[in-house]
């Protein structure tokens, strides 16, 4: 066997054996550590003012949902803030039609899509409160969300300057959201519980987060040239050495994409955002001082590598008959053994989530994450490197278009 092909086989089957090692020892040590904290006495507690931010664009069928159930919250103190983007469908007319039913509703209105990011920057300057949180407009809080949230910052330290919530899966009838709720609940959760361990979270979650508005003023609000604006702030905080925790408690329920189309421009999305982060950030190994993010930092390029290993060895297989036999054998054994592993650690990581949200019931659906999920990510993110790489070099608004969300 070519020994390039040998060595990148190796990686192959070695990367993801590691690191589901990683993501299951990691979320059984968070899971022991912080979801069995006891549960906050909120009456007891002096809730300070928030503001809850929604950017929007083109959202005329989920908007008034969401309005409506953060009207409903049971935060004592808040005022909620709506930007409409640029939409060019009826969620402008909408947004003045609940601005008079609701009387701590406030909107802003802009003419011209200049982004997620933008938007949050307008809602910020805007907001009254210290304490923001940012949703997305299709998002459904658990009616004590903003409490879990906000309770971090009263109890962890003025150092702490975000808290990223636990999104659930809405919309649950399609074999592509049934694995996203797999998806959310043992890779995601996972990865977050890990990475809460180590110290450093390689991204807050965008539909549910808080911030502390000093925080944020620090690093210069979002970056307004950056697709996913959640990535880059997250690394920006956390290289101004403010904090970030992950609040499993603080549920929030989105709709995500039932179609190969609408999962392909989400995650192609995600892929060009981690790679303009980590393109952007380099200099972070070069400053002792932010070795805790270095773990983070190199798992973002090992996984990189890795899809582009799986690309080379499986063209390999393809065009080439030189051993090819040995070489089969090998991919069926270490084949079998990433998904037994895989398995495993989708097992853990439902049994844990599934104290929120029981979503252990879909973990015979995991059975498609490999097959399905591996194979797509690994080509997104070949796909996704030329995007990333010409957005550093262009710069300018990273404006932002209708996502696909789904069934309700």
């Amino acid at each position: 066997m070519n020994p390039i092909i040998e060595t990148l086989s190796d990686y192959v089957f070695w990367y993801p054996f590691v690191m589901s090692l990683v993501w299951i020892a990691g979320s059984i040590i968070f899971s022991k550590r912080r979801d069995n904290d006891p549960f906050p006495e909120f009456e007891s507690i002096n809730w300070p003012m928030i503001s809850i931010l929604i950017p929007c664009y083109n959202e005329e069928e989920t908007i008034e949902e969401t309005i409506e159930n953060i009207n409903k919250l049971v935060y004592p103190l808040k005022e909620i803030i709506v930007i409409n983007d640029g939409s060019s469908d009826l969620t402008g007319d909408i947004l003045q039609r609940l601005s008079v039913k609701y009387e701590d509703l406030r909107i802003i209105d802009c003419k011209q899509n200049r982004g997620k990011a933008t938007a949050l920057k307008l809602a910020t300057f805007a907001s009254k409160a210290e304490y923001l949180i940012c949703i997305d407009s299709d998002a459904i809080l658990d009616p004590y969300a903003a409490q879990h949230l906000i309770y971090h910052f009263l109890h962890k330290g003025e150092r702490l300057g975000a808290v990223t919530g636990n999104p659930r899966i809405r919309n649950r009838d399609t074999l592509l959201s049934k694995l996203q709720i797999v998806e959310y609940a043992s890779i995601i959760g996972a990865i977050k519980r890990s990475q809460r361990i180590w110290g450093k979270i390689m991204t807050v979650s965008g539909v549910v987060v808080a911030f502390r508005k000093k925080a944020l003023v620090d690093v210069g609000l979002w970056d307004h040239d950056m697709i996913t604006e959640d990535i880059s702030v997250s690394w920006k905080l956390q290289q101004k050495f403010w904090d970030i925790r992950y609040a499993p408690r603080a549920l929030c329920w989105m709709l995500v994409p039932e179609t190969i189309k609408g999962i392909w421009n989400q995650r192609i999305r995600w892929a060009q955002g981690g790679q303009e982060v980590i393109l952007r950030h380099w200099k972070i190994i070069l400053d002792i001082r932010h070795r805790r993010l270095w773990p983070i930092y190199y798992e973002q390029w090992a996984s990189i590598l890795w899809d582009i290993s799986w690309i080379a060895v499986t063209a390999y297989v393809v065009i080439t008959a030189n051993h090819i036999v040995d070489l089969l054998i090998w991919i069926t054994f270490a084949s079998f053994v990433l998904v037994f592993l895989c398995l495993i650690q989708l097992f853990i990581a439902l049994k844990i989530d599934s104290k929120y949200d029981y979503v252990l019931p879909f973990y015979l659906w995991g059975a498609w994450y490999p097959v399905v999920y591996w194979v797509l990510n690994a080509v997104i993110v070949i796909f996704a490197m030329p995007k990333a790489i010409k957005s550093r070099m262009k710069g300018g608004y990273a404006t932002w278009t209708s996502p696909d969300r789904g069934n309700k």
